[in-house]
């Protein structure tokens, strides 16, 4: 099939300049919206979810996340691609239930069984499995929500620790927050409300029925891949199937499967590469105006494409930590030039990698400063930290 037309890598950073959210004259209005465009938000880290948003929304404060995660509930915390933990949109998480958590769910349970066994809980570890999945969702059914450490002491089927690990790397591991897990991937039980503030993550768990009210039927997988890969597309699109299999940790046969499902189209791309787009997707971008942004640790812009070059040239290695993880990144114009860090008093200070007009060393001076003010002296920190982001790191 020949190309449609070709996509070149100024017109690819347009579109993320715009449904992103990233260039401060297209940002979103309110927190749904935002999430919605971005198809999922990275939730690994708690605050993450709140600095993601915080960089596409307009006047947003922690109370607008909080109360769409927690009250209103339009936005879920599911365990999905990759086995990482996202934010979803409510409607599409009969999506995921259906494709990417079940993909996740199935090994796990597998995994835990053989534990079971490994530790003696069980001869049979697919029934202890089950038995401890039973006991959870009998207690979680009436809607309490309850800390790990709340249903271990309450659920005698999940309070056992097995060993894991050989000779001096052996350690007596607990079940309980590997059968949350497991029940979480399933879409049985959800991170309800966080125990403590937004910066750390500490949920509480319960049914999802009970956290839903309504709760619709998993969608088959071929049609649940198809809605994901539809989100995807127009989020991220044009993206290659090596940029969809990864974020999507699928198979390849389910990737194209479901190309072909929302009759994607192909488009060519600078290096001679072929991507896909919605077939109602295909015409040209206007360019943006220069813009800067600030975003944070495994930012799903960031997080987006597994081919990355068009808008992170070679700074990858400075700015990823050597599992993949993305730390802070500042942008300028449609690409990463650095990354962002705080002082001892929670100031934020950017780090600039490559050369920049003064244009651009003033733009992002004044998302430093609306970062600054928005998280009024609290600092954030991460377990992902870049190179860049190391006190001793400079240009």
């Amino acid at each position: 099939m020949w190309a449609v037309r070709h996509v070149t890598d100024e017109e690819r950073r347009a579109r993320l300049a715009r449904r992103h959210g990233l260039a401060p004259a297209h940002r979103y209005d309110e927190a749904v919206a935002a999430t919605r465009a971005m198809t999922v938000l990275h939730a690994t880290e708690a605050p993450s979810v709140h600095l993601a948003l915080h960089a596409r929304v307009a006047d947003l404060a922690v109370a607008d996340v909080d109360r769409a995660l927690y009250e209103d509930r339009s936005l879920v915390k599911q365990l999905a691609m990759r086995r990482t933990l996202f934010v979803f949109p409510r409607d599409l998480l009969p999506a995921a239930w259906g494709s990417a958590s079940a993909r996740v769910a199935g090994p796990l349970a597998v995994r835990l069984a053989k534990e079971a066994v490994a530790g003696g809980l069980s001869e049979d570890g697919a029934a202890w499995v089950d038995a401890a999945r039973d006991a959870v969702l009998a207690r979680l059914a009436g809607g309490d929500e309850l800390s790990a450490q709340e249903i271990r002491e309450q659920v005698p089927e999940v309070a056992a620790k097995v060993e894991l690990g050989r000779g001096r790397w052996a350690q007596p591991v607990p079940v309980a927050p590997r059968v949350l897990g497991l029940l979480g991937a399933e879409g049985s039980i959800v991170r309800a409300r966080n125990a403590t503030h937004w910066r750390t993550a500490r949920p509480r768990w319960t049914a999802m029925a009970a956290w839903l009210g309504d709760v619709p039927e998993p969608l088959t997988e071929a049609e649940g891949y198809a809605a994901l890969v539809r989100r995807w597309l127009w989020t991220f699109g044009p993206g290659t199937t090596a940029d969809l299999r990864w974020w999507l940790g699928g198979t390849l046969g389910a990737v194209r499967r479901a190309l072909a499902d929302v009759a994607a189209v192909e488009v060519g791309l600078d290096g001679g590469g072929v991507g896909w787009v919605l077939p109602d997707d295909v015409d040209p971008e206007d360019p943006v105006a220069p813009w800067a942004a600030l975003t944070p640790v495994l930012d799903p812009t960031v997080m987006g494409w597994k081919e990355r070059d068009f808008y992170l040239g070679g700074l990858g290695p400075r700015l990823f930590d050597t599992n993949g993880n993305a730390g802070t990144t500042a942008w300028w114009d449609g690409r990463v030039v650095g990354c962002w860090v705080q002082d001892d008093a929670g100031v934020v200070e950017v780090r600039v990698l490559t050369d920049l007009p003064d244009e651009g060393h003033a733009a992002l001076a004044v998302e430093a400063e609306r970062l600054t003010a928005w998280l009024e002296g609290h600092r954030v920190s991460t377990v992902y930290p870049s190179a860049a982001m190391a006190p001793s790191a400079t240009r």
